[in-house]
Protein backbone atom coordinates (compact mmCIF):
# COMPACT_ATOMS: atom_id res chain seq x y z
CA UNK A 1 0.00 0.00 0.00
CA UNK A 2 1.48 3.44 -0.96
CA UNK A 3 1.13 6.08 1.23
CA UNK A 4 0.56 10.05 -0.27
CA UNK A 5 3.32 11.88 1.88
CA UNK A 6 2.25 15.01 -0.63
CA UNK A 7 -1.34 14.35 0.47
CA UNK A 8 -0.35 13.80 4.53
CA UNK A 9 -2.05 16.49 6.38
CA UNK A 10 -2.44 16.54 10.30
CA UNK A 11 -5.22 19.46 10.60
CA UNK A 12 -7.98 17.46 10.31
CA UNK A 13 -7.29 15.19 13.29
CA UNK A 14 -6.44 18.55 15.11
CA UNK A 15 -10.33 19.38 14.82
CA UNK A 16 -11.13 16.43 16.32
CA UNK A 17 -8.72 16.20 19.30
CA UNK A 18 -8.35 19.87 19.86
CA UNK A 19 -4.90 21.52 19.46
CA UNK A 20 -1.66 20.92 21.58
CA UNK A 21 -0.68 23.91 23.16
CA UNK A 22 2.85 25.41 22.27
CA UNK A 23 3.87 24.53 25.75
CA UNK A 24 2.73 21.15 25.60
CA UNK A 25 4.57 20.71 22.30
CA UNK A 26 7.91 22.03 23.53
CA UNK A 27 7.80 19.99 26.51
CA UNK A 28 7.25 16.85 24.36
CA UNK A 29 9.90 17.72 21.91
CA UNK A 30 12.18 19.39 24.78
CA UNK A 31 11.54 15.49 25.99
CA UNK A 32 12.27 13.83 22.36
CA UNK A 33 15.22 15.66 22.03
CA UNK A 34 16.79 14.48 25.37
CA UNK A 35 15.84 10.94 25.09
CA UNK A 36 17.37 11.00 21.56
CA UNK A 37 20.36 12.75 23.09
CA UNK A 38 20.89 9.71 25.00
CA UNK A 39 21.07 6.92 22.26
CA UNK A 40 23.97 5.07 21.44
CA UNK A 41 26.18 7.19 19.28
CA UNK A 42 25.55 4.37 16.51
CA UNK A 43 21.54 4.48 16.58
CA UNK A 44 22.09 8.71 16.56
CA UNK A 45 24.16 8.13 12.95
CA UNK A 46 20.67 5.65 11.91
CA UNK A 47 18.53 8.39 12.82
CA UNK A 48 20.80 10.86 10.43
CA UNK A 49 19.89 8.60 7.57
CA UNK A 50 16.05 7.57 8.76
CA UNK A 51 13.78 11.14 8.78
CA UNK A 52 12.18 11.54 12.03
CA UNK A 53 8.86 12.55 11.50
CA UNK A 54 6.52 14.52 14.79
CA UNK A 55 3.68 15.34 14.21
CA UNK A 56 0.68 16.29 16.71
CA UNK A 57 -2.10 13.30 15.43
CA UNK A 58 -1.90 10.68 12.59
CA UNK A 59 -3.93 12.09 9.99
CA UNK A 60 -7.83 10.66 9.10
CA UNK A 61 -6.31 9.61 5.76
CA UNK A 62 -3.32 7.95 6.77
CA UNK A 63 -5.47 6.07 9.57
CA UNK A 64 -7.69 5.45 6.66
CA UNK A 65 -4.63 3.49 4.58
CA UNK A 66 -4.03 1.55 7.44
CA UNK A 67 -7.24 0.14 7.68
CA UNK A 68 -7.32 1.43 11.32
CA UNK A 69 -11.01 3.05 12.42
CA UNK A 70 -11.14 7.28 12.36
CA UNK A 71 -11.38 6.82 16.37
CA UNK A 72 -8.78 5.04 16.86
CA UNK A 73 -6.94 7.83 18.52
CA UNK A 74 -3.98 5.18 20.24
CA UNK A 75 -1.53 5.43 16.81
CA UNK A 76 1.45 6.87 18.80
CA UNK A 77 4.14 5.99 15.99
CA UNK A 78 5.20 4.60 12.55
CA UNK A 79 7.76 2.98 10.81
CA UNK A 80 7.40 3.69 7.15
CA UNK A 81 9.77 1.45 4.77
CA UNK A 82 11.50 -1.84 4.64
CA UNK A 83 13.33 -3.36 7.55
CA UNK A 84 16.91 -3.60 7.10
CA UNK A 85 16.53 -8.02 7.48
CA UNK A 86 14.17 -8.02 4.66
CA UNK A 87 16.14 -5.34 2.08
CA UNK A 88 17.99 -6.51 -0.91
CA UNK A 89 19.12 -5.35 -4.36
CA UNK A 90 15.79 -4.79 -5.38
CA UNK A 91 14.80 -2.42 -3.50
CA UNK A 92 17.43 0.20 -3.96
CA UNK A 93 15.02 2.00 -5.92
CA UNK A 94 12.28 2.50 -2.97
CA UNK A 95 11.21 5.89 -1.18
CA UNK A 96 13.57 6.11 1.88
CA UNK A 97 12.37 4.76 5.75
CA UNK A 98 10.59 7.35 7.66
CA UNK A 99 9.61 7.16 10.69
CA UNK A 100 6.77 8.82 12.80
CA UNK A 101 5.92 9.74 15.81
CA UNK A 102 2.40 11.27 17.32
CA UNK A 103 2.35 13.95 19.81
CA UNK A 104 -1.44 13.21 20.29
CA UNK A 105 -1.80 9.51 20.96
CA UNK A 106 1.76 9.50 23.48
CA UNK A 107 0.28 11.85 25.48
CA UNK A 108 -2.92 10.31 26.06
CA UNK A 109 -1.13 6.61 26.70
CA UNK A 110 0.89 8.64 29.45
CA UNK A 111 -2.10 10.07 30.71
CA UNK A 112 -0.73 13.44 30.42
CA UNK A 113 -3.46 16.22 30.54
CA UNK A 114 -2.53 19.54 29.63
CA UNK A 115 -1.51 21.70 32.08
CA UNK A 116 -0.79 19.26 34.23
CA UNK A 117 2.97 18.88 34.72
CA UNK A 118 3.04 16.58 37.99
CA UNK A 119 6.57 14.83 38.37
CA UNK A 120 4.76 11.33 37.91
CA UNK A 121 2.91 12.61 34.73
CA UNK A 122 6.19 13.63 33.25
CA UNK A 123 8.07 10.70 34.11
CA UNK A 124 5.19 8.38 32.52
CA UNK A 125 5.68 10.78 29.18
CA UNK A 126 8.97 10.70 29.35
CA UNK A 127 8.73 6.88 29.44
CA UNK A 128 5.73 6.57 26.83
CA UNK A 129 8.30 8.70 24.20
CA UNK A 130 11.31 6.77 24.86
CA UNK A 131 9.43 3.52 24.37
CA UNK A 132 7.76 4.62 21.30
CA UNK A 133 10.60 5.80 19.57
CA UNK A 134 12.55 2.22 20.35
CA UNK A 135 9.31 1.03 19.03
CA UNK A 136 9.73 2.34 15.61
CA UNK A 137 13.59 1.80 15.58
CA UNK A 138 12.78 -1.84 16.04
CA UNK A 139 10.69 -2.22 13.50
CA UNK A 140 13.40 -0.33 11.32
CA UNK A 141 15.79 -3.33 12.27
CA UNK A 142 13.24 -5.91 11.68
CA UNK A 143 11.46 -7.06 14.92
CA UNK A 144 7.65 -7.51 14.37
CA UNK A 145 5.42 -6.60 17.45
CA UNK A 146 5.79 -10.28 19.56
CA UNK A 147 9.81 -9.65 19.84
CA UNK A 148 9.21 -5.56 20.84
CA UNK A 149 6.27 -6.94 23.20
CA UNK A 150 9.01 -9.08 24.45
CA UNK A 151 11.70 -6.63 24.78
CA UNK A 152 9.07 -3.97 26.58
CA UNK A 153 8.65 -2.09 23.61
CA UNK A 154 4.86 -3.16 22.94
Amino acid sequence: MAFDWDGYNARMALRRFGTIDSETRRLFDDLLERILAELPESIQQLLEEVPLIVEDEPSPRLLREMGLSRHDTLLCGLHWGIPLTHRSVEHSATMPDRMMLFRGPILRTAGYRLGRQAASAMDELERQIRITLLHEIGHHFGLDEDDLAALGYG
